[in-house]
């Protein structure tokens, strides 16, 4: 299913590999000083250990900007929930402001899940339809996003299921920005990313 939701893209527009597997080439944290909490580990970006308390939200960005884009990833979000907020996303047409990022975020996390959040602007735009992928979500496991934009169409699918359909009707949102994963503070979370790609249209 998953192949058959890129095929109209994968045939005129080469696939990137954004994460190399071994390195974080071509990619920054957002605050310097949060650069400790980004790795890579068994081949994966990882941001935490899930046993240390993140204090604030941090992020990993992407040096290049994207506009038109289908971005794919599996993930895995780990952590103690008895620690406080276990909570992760993948922020895309994002711009930097004080060591900090505003832009919209595929969201990761209990309920949160397939949400579209617009960090540090307005807040949750469309809620994530778990009707499907409830029953096949992996909540502590390994799970496949695909972020797909085009022009002010936005979609959202985790395992191949669509969690989200939106369109964005203010023409003063900008439609290209970096791609950033954002490890979420309060709590001891750890996120992991691998096979992360992005087809531009």
């Amino acid at each position: 299913m998953l192949l058959y939701l890129s095929a109209a893209c994968a045939q005129s527009h080469p696939t990137v590999v954004l994460f190399d597997g071994a390195t974080l080439t071509g990619w920054q944290p957002i605050d310097p000083a949060d650069a400790h909490f980004w790795s890579v580990e068994d081949s994966c970006i990882t941001g935490g250990d899930g046993r240390s308390n993140i204090p604030k939200n941090t992020y990993l960005r992407t040096e290049r900007e994207y506009g038109d884009f289908e971005f794919r990833c599996l993930f895995r979000l780990s952590g103690d929930h008895a620690t406080g907020f276990i909570n992760s996303g993948i922020q895309y047409r994002s711009y930097v402001a004080n060591d900090d990022i505003v832009g919209y975020q595929a969201d990761i996390g209990n309920g949160h899940w397939g949400d579209i959040y617009d960090e540090h602007r307005r807040e949750l735009l469309v809620a994530g339809d778990l009707s499907v992928l409830r029953r096949i979500l992996h909540e502590d496991g390994w799970n496949s996003y695909i972020v797909r934009v085009r022009g002010n169409h936005h979609e959202l699918y985790i395992n191949g299921v669509k969690t989200c359909d939106y369109i964005e009707a203010d023409a003063d949102i900008p439609t290209k920005g970096i791609m950033a994963v954002q490890l979420h503070g309060g709590g001891a979370a750890k996120i992991q990313l691998r096979d992360v790609t992005i087809t531009e249209f």
